[in-house]
């Protein structure tokens, strides 16, 4: 029999808080809303996503392979760029039974950094995001803000300043961190290099990510805590992120390399190498010795 844990339970919009109260308020005569704004605050993204699993071996002879049918994306040159998120569960781990047991719709919050995580202060910018999976897409909406109103909003519960963004989308965030009574779980980060699909390729997005590793306290983005390997440090993480369609080069590529779909969460990964659900896919030790092996989990965890 299959478990399901679904937290808190959800309290009615006009319980959900001043915070989101204040973004209901009425607008004044003329003021037509964010509808009409241009640029929108917004990102969304509407995408396939497809992973696999790469013994560091392999990384370079992919790596040349790649950089001759794609460009390096221009933020990831001299060894690509660090990726810090700090994501948000309820105390039962709503989100995480979601991905294992494979719901259909389901969605996920994180705080977002791309860089240095020792360069992160209040002003430092980053994303608040909105990660969901409907059927096979996935799709993520996200605002850019400062770390410090990132905090205010999603510790917080207290929106951004008028005007700064896509008041929707805060209204949104504030709804599924009110009403599942949210909080952070997990940090994970790695090293990310990003190549762009060009010419017939464009919208094409595939990303090698190394020393993944996380930590289950001390949620701040700056802080020196030590994290643990949560994917064994000889295996990169391989994404294919696709529009439409994954190019037959691709696809060849991945089979000569003898490379096989995983079915791979960052955020399963870091729940479980903590102990807050069963075991991990991996046996991950806590220092970098190359050492691990890989192993099925009982439960398997989604991309998404």
């Amino acid at each position: 029999m299959r478990l399901r844990f679904w937290g808190a339970r959800s309290r009615p919009v006009d319980d959900l808080g001043d915070g989101l109260r204040e973004l209901r308020r009425p607008r004044a005569e003329g003021d037509v809303g964010h509808a009409l704004r241009a640029p929108s605050p917004l990102h969304a993204f509407n995408r396939y996503e497809i992973k696999y699993l790469v013994d560091h071996s392999q990384v370079p002879a992919l790596r040349r392979e790649l950089t001759g049918r794609l460009d390096l994306d221009p933020y990831g040159a001299d060894g690509g760029y660090g990726v810090w998120s700090v994501y948000y569960d309820t105390t039962r781990l709503r989100f995480y039974w979601e991905k294992v047991e494979g719901i259909r719709f389901r969605r996920k919050l994180r705080i977002r950094h791309y860089g240095d995580r020792f360069t992160v202060d209040d002003g430092a910018p980053v994303f608040v995001e909105i990660k969901q999976r409907v059927n096979r897409v996935t799709q993520k909406r996200r605002i850019r803000l400062s770390y410090r109103d990132a905090i205010r909003l999603c510790d917080g519960r207290c929106p951004p300043p008028a005007g700064d963004t896509d008041d929707a989308f805060v209204a949104e965030v504030l709804g599924l961190l009110v009403g599942l009574d949210l909080r952070p779980v997990v940090t994970t980060g790695y090293q990310r290099e990003a190549f762009l699909g060009r010419d017939a390729d464009v919208g094409l997005r595939v990303t090698l990510d190394n020393r993944v590793r996380g930590r289950d306290r001390d949620f701040s983005l700056s802080s020196d805590a030590v994290n643990r390997f949560i994917v064994p440090p000889r295996y990169a993480v391989l994404e294919v992120k696709a529009n439409d369609r994954v190019p037959y080069w691709l696809t060849d590529l991945t089979a000569r390399c003898n490379l096989s779909v995983v079915r791979l969460s960052k955020y399963c990964q870091g729940i479980e190498t903590f102990g807050r659900a069963p075991r991990s896919v991996f046996h991950v030790h806590d220092h970098d010795d190359g050492a691990g092996s890989f192993e099925p989990a009982t439960a398997q965890c989604l991309e998404a």
